[in-house]
C-alpha cells in the first residue's frame, strides 16, 4: 500500500529554508605587473627596497610578474630555456650613461599591450620612468588598466651634478608628465610629497619605507671584522655606505672626515659601495678602509661594528641607508629631510642640519667626533626608534592602495 507523501508548507519557494552565507577572503589575491628598470641581483636603493615589498606582497599571496631589463651577467643568453616562461619578463637594455653596470630598458609598449591583453593583470606598478617605465603606463592606459607608480629617484636633481644642469627643468617637467598619467604616485617621505604637489603632481600618497630590524641589528657587530681594519675595542669607526657618485655629495664628506680626524685622530675611515666616484674618494682618503660593494648579513654586520654614520646627501628621495644605520645602532647625523626628517629626532636618536647648510653639516660631524658620551646616547635610542618600523606593514599599505584602485576600475570610477 503505497503510503502518501507530505507536501511542504512552502511550495512556492522549496529552497527559503536554505541559507547562503558568502564568506569572501580579507585579502582577495591580486594579479600584479611590478615594471621597473632595476632590480636585484643589481645594488641600489630603487633595487633593493622593491625586492621587499615583491617579496611581502607574494608573502600575502599576490601574484607579482616582474618586468625589468634583461641583466647579462646573471640572466643569461636570450634563449637560455624557461627564461620567458618564470615569473619575470626580461625585456633588451641598453647600459645607462655614467653607470654601465645599470641598464634601462628600451621602449617595448606593444609587446606589453601584446603581453597584458593576453595575460591581464588586474593592476600595473611603475616603480622606474625609463623608457620601459613610460611603455609601461601607455600600454595599460591603452587597456585601461588601473596604473600606479613609484617616485623613487630624483633624476631632475642629479642633473646639475653631472654639468646637465639646463636639463633640469626638461626632466621634471617629463616626470611630472609621467607620474600625471597613473591613478596615484606612491612617495616615501611627507616633505617630498609636498615638493612634488608644489611642481604640479597630482594623486600624491605617502607610502613610507619598512626597515628590516632582524638583519641590521647591533647584536651583528663583530670584533674579528674591526680587528682587520685596525681598530681598538675603544677606537670609534666612522662609515660611510652607498653609491660612490657626485650626486651623494662626496665633497662634503671628505670635508668632513678631516675635520673629524683632527678631532679625533684615532677615528677610522670604512666605505662600503662603488660607484663612479670611487676612486675620487680614495684618494682624498688614503687612509680609509674600502671595503666594496656589501650585500645581506655581510653588509649588515659592517653597519653594526662601526659606531658613526655620516650621511651628507641631499639628493635622496628616501635615503635608505640612513634607517638601515639607525636600526644597525649607529650615531647618525644627515641633513633634514626625507628619511632623516622623518626618523631622526635631533639631539635624541640622531643629529639633524638644514638641507644645504654645509658650515653645520661639518660642525656636527665634529661634535660627534670629539663627545663620546653623546654618541653612547644616540646609539642606544636610535636602535629602539626603529623597531617596529617593519616591511610587512608597508606592504598592507600598498596591498590596500591597489584593491582600492582595481575596485575603482571595475566599478567604472578611475582615481
Amino acid at each position: 500500500m503505497n503510503m502518501p507523501v507530505p507536501m511542504p508548507m512552502h511550495t512556492t519557494a522549496p529552497f527559503d529554508d536554505l541559507l547562503v552565507e558568502h564568506l569572501p577572503v580579507a585579502s582577495p589575491s591580486l594579479r600584479v605587473a611590478v615594471v621597473t628598470e632595476t632590480y636585484p641581483p643589481e645594488v641600489n636603493g630603487v633595487a633593493l627596497t622593491l625586492q621587499q615589498l615583491v617579496q611581502r606582497l607574494q608573502a600575502r599571496n599576490h601574484q607579482i610578474r616582474l618586468v625589468r631589463p634583461r641583466q647579462p651577467a646573471h640572466d643569461g643568453p636570450w634563449d637560455a630555456p624557461g627564461g620567458m616562461e618564470r615569473a619575470e619578463l626580461l625585456v633588451r637594455s641598453l647600459p645607462i650613461p655614467n653607470y654601465p653596470q645599470l641598464r634601462m630598458g628600451l621602449p617595448m609598449k606593444r609587446a606589453l599591450v601584446a603581453r597584458w591583453t593576453r595575460h591581464r593583470p588586474d593592476l600595473v606598478h611603475v616603480a622606474t620612468e625609463g623608457p620601459l617605465g613610460w611603455s609601461a603606463v601607455q600600454a595599460a592606459r591603452k587597456l585601461r588598466l588601473p596604473v600606479s607608480t613609484d617616485f623613487r629617484t630624483n633624476f631632475h636633481a642629479y642633473s646639475q651634478h653631472y654639468g646637465m644642469g639646463w636639463l633640469r627643468k626638461p626632466i621634471a617637467a617629463y616626470l611630472r608628465r609621467f607620474h600625471n598619467l597613473a591613478d596615484c604616485t606612491m612617495v616615501p617621505s611627507a616633505d617630498l610629497k609636498s615638493e612634488l604637489a608644489a611642481q604640479g603632481f597630482e594623486r600624491l600618497l605617502q607610502v613610507g619605507r619598512g626597515i628590516d630590524t632582524n638583519r641590521f641589528d647591533p647584536a651583528r657587530r663583530s670584533a674579528a671584522l674591526r680587528a682587520s681594519w685596525g681598530v681598538e675595542d675603544d677606537s670609534p669607526v666612522l662609515l660611510w655606505v652607498g653609491r660612490l657618485a657626485r650626486e651623494k655629495n662626496p665633497e662634503l664628506f671628505v670635508r668632513c672626515w678631516a675635520a673629524m680626524r683632527m678631532a679625533r685622530p684615532d677615528l677610522k675611515l670604512v666605505v662600503v659601495g662603488d660607484g663612479p666616484a670611487r676612486e675620487q674618494l680614495a684618494q682624498a682618503c688614503p687612509d680609509a678602509v674600502m671595503a666594496g660593494a656589501r650585500h645581506g648579513d655581510d653588509l649588515a654586520v659592517h653597519y653594526a661594528s662601526a659606531d658613526l654614520f655620516v650621511f651628507p646627501s641631499v639628493t635622496e628621495t628616501y635615503g635608505n641607508v640612513t634607517p638601515e644605520a639607525l636600526a644597525s645602532g649607529l650615531a647618525v647625523l644627515a641633513f633634514g629631510y626625507a628619511a632623516a626628517a622623518e626618523l631622526i629626532h635631533h639631539e635624541d636618536n640622531g643629529l639633524l642640519v638644514p638641507r644645504g647648510d654645509d658650515a653645520a653639516f661639518i660642525e656636527q660631524a665634529v661634535r660627534l667626533a670629539r663627545h663620546a658620551e653623546l654618541v653612547r646616547s644616540l646609539r642606544h635610542q636610535a636602535r629602539a626608534d626603529t623597531l617596529g618600523r617593519s616591511w610587512e606593514q608597508v606592504a598592507m599599505r600598498v596591498e590596500g592602495v591597489w584593491q582600492d584602485l582595481v575596485a575603482r576600475h571595475a566599478a567604472g570610477h578611475p582615481a
